[in-house]
């Protein structure tokens, strides 16, 4: 959510900050804010708005070869400037910049005003700079011990003191932190994607480490007793301009047609034509270990949730096992029981997402097996899992997630692919499962080809205060999908709905003001979707069907929207690529910032 960019070189600091955290707008952001530290000491300019208004209001003289920067997304306090990072202890020596909650600020606070300390913001976060000064240790990573020492809660911090001008002192705990080695210049980051103009020479955090940072290079600690951790860095396989939009008008609409591409990466090399199966050697499981399964359950939070249904229906039909998708934001928090012959399963396409760490970190303390199904390379989920399923997506950066969640649906079929042929999944379906997930990247660019033909509709859908959205069985988490992509960016309440339930209570709500998208394969359960329209169509409801060719509608007056057939397990997705389609054109139709959606963040990393 909130972003963090440092740097320490030969370069003025501030333009590297700014040109970092622009590259970080896509988490979601209210204020922004640089501190940098050069002959005068610290120096701060922070201020709700964006990182171009800061730009403006920065002095002509900002000179410093050391800086942090931040966008504030808002948890304690308003978005105002006071309450914008960096902040500073009272004499003006210590500036922080800090991702995360810490849980027993409150407390904190009121010790600190006991103690005649004048608290200048609302925020959490002030603590943390007030206690770094006020430590007596001599070193400046024993004063961010002793700080931390004193909080709970979960954090990516950068500190700056103006007594120790030739470092940064970074910490992890739960929220993300990347540190970068440059030529004689060092960076740290919360998302790779800050800094990859730079350097993907880089060293990740684990939770409970530490790091100086100089310009000279790094070292790594625990926090708790400052002992070396001993961490080096890695080259990261990427290529910078993936995190460019390019041509396009947003991210989203650049990674909606990457979805072919990417939906070959994830499959590539996975598909065993011969025995109709998939290879995931990520997974560390033999066939022996993949028997013993009993039951799988997934763990996700939003989009991620979703294709989890879709995974987990999956599951069922072609492995035959009892499985089940759970929001992870919840799993903890009822003290689940873990069963040994259960498979955990990990979704997340940051790999950073707090609630679904949580939820794995009480999975394996209660001794259960978690698999993490994610899109980022050395991500804090996919370090933490026992193996996994890594979804080559490549770098998403749009908050609505597009080609991940398509990559994550097919890590799904991969999954199930694999589970049923060590089970009773016959040969002759393996195969037809593969030559059905073959073709699937080309059905995808044939309907992303017929974007063109949406855009009609998806206006007028976005003309409705109110939408429902309908499918059944395989159909309802896809309906639940693209009514939460409408919300995500067109800001329409949208609502999802099994269409068998329709008269079940909602039918209430059909009018001639509220549209409904309906999803109508053609499969086992087309004529009683049919008869659902029916019941829609009476009541003068506007419809917009998404179905295939085959299927006939009769004298039901909608919208039709055919999209090419695969095999009935793989068809979902296939259903899904129109509505992020809808999603787009009505949010573009309506004005709204598509990559940057109001209060919503990319990667959301407090609870």
């Amino acid at each position: 959510m909130c972003g963090i960019v440092g740097y320490i070189g030969r370069q003025d600091a501030a333009p590297v900050v700014l040109e970092g955290l622009t590259r970080l707008e896509h988490r979601g952001y209210d204020s922004a804010g640089v501190a940098v530290l050069g002959s005068r000491g610290i120096r701060v300019v922070k201020q709700a708005g964006r990182v171009r208004e800061l730009s403006d209001v920065l002095p002509k003289r900002f000179a410093g070869t050391t800086g942090i920067g931040h966008t504030r997304w808002a948890t304690h306090g308003p978005a105002t400037d006071a309450n914008a990072h960096p902040h500073a202890d009272e004499s003006g020596r210590v500036a922080v910049v800090h991702n995360g909650i810490i849980d027993n600020s409150a407390a904190l606070r009121a010790e600190l005003t006991d103690a005649g300390v004048t608290l200048a913001s609302d925020t959490d976060t002030e603590v943390l700079a007030h206690l770094v000064a006020r430590s007596d240790a001599d070193t400046l990573e024993g004063k961010v011990r002793d700080a931390l020492r004193a909080v709970v809660g979960t954090y990516g911090l950068a500190v700056l003191h103006a007594d120790f001008p030739d470092r940064i002192v970074v910490a992890r705990n739960g929220s993300p932190l990347v540190v970068g080695v440059g030529d004689k210049e060092m960076y740290v980051a919360s998302d790779l994607a800050a800094i990859v103009r730079h350097t993907t020479t880089v060293a990740m955090l684990d939770d409970g480490e530490m790091a100086t940072v100089t310009a000279a290079g790094f070292t790594t600690m625990r926090h708790t007793d400052l002992s070396s951790t001993g961490k080096t860095a890695t080259e990261m396989d990427i290529d910078a301009s993936a995190y460019d939009a390019g041509d396009h008008e947003s991210y989203m609409h650049k990674e909606m047609l990457e979805q072919p591409v990417t939906a070959q990466a994830v499959l590539r090399g996975r598909l065993d034509e011969r025995f109709g199966t998939a290879h995931l050697g990520g997974l560390d499981m033999d066939a022996r270990d993949l028997r013993a399964v009993r039951r799988v359950k997934i763990l996700g939070c939003g989009s991620a949730y979703y294709v989890g249904q879709m995974g987990a229906a999956l599951i069922e039909e072609l492995a035959r096992i009892p499985a089940d998708a759970e929001a992870a934001s919840e799993f903890r928090y009822r003290d689940p029981v873990i069963e040994p012959d259960t498979l955990y399963v990990a979704v997340s396409q940051s790999g950073e997402t707090i609630d679904t760490l949580l939820a794995v970190q009480e999975v394996r303390r209660k001794g259960g097996r978690c698999v993490g199904l994610v899109n980022v390379v050395g991500s804090a989920i996919a370090r933490e899992c026992d193996g996994g399923i890594y979804l080559h997506a490549g770098p998403e950066v749009a908050v609505a997630s597009t080609k991940a969640l398509t990559n994550m649906f097919l890590g799904f079929a991969l999954l199930a692919l694999q589970l049923g042929r060590v089970r009773d999944l016959s040969i002759a379906d393996g195969k037809r499962l593969v030559a059905g997930l073959e073709k699937l990247p080309g059905q995808i660019e044939e309907i992303l080809a017929g974007e063109d033909d949406l855009v009609a509709v998806a206006k007028s859908l976005a003309e409705a205060r109110s939408l429902f959205f309908i499918g059944r069985v395989r159909g309802f988490p896809v309906a639940r999908e693209g009514a939460q992509k409408f919300k995500e960016i067109s800001y329409r309440h949208a609502e999802a709905y099994q269409t068998s339930e329709l008269k079940h209570g909602p039918l209430a709500l059909i009018d001639p003001e509220v549209p409904t998208v309906a999803l109508v394969p053609r499969d086992e359960l087309t004529e009683r979707n049919i008869g659902a329209l029916h019941e829609i169509d009476a009541r003068q409801g506007p419809l917009v069907v998404i179905t295939h060719a085959e299927v006939d509608l009769g004298e039901i007056g909608a919208r039709r929207i055919d999209v090419p057939r695969n095999e009935p397990e793989l068809d979902p997705i296939l259903l899904t690529i129109p509505l992020q389609l809808l999603a787009y054109h009505a949010a573009q139709h309506l004005g709204h910032d598509i990559d940057k959606p109001r209060n919503l963040a990319k990667s959301v990393t407090v609870e």
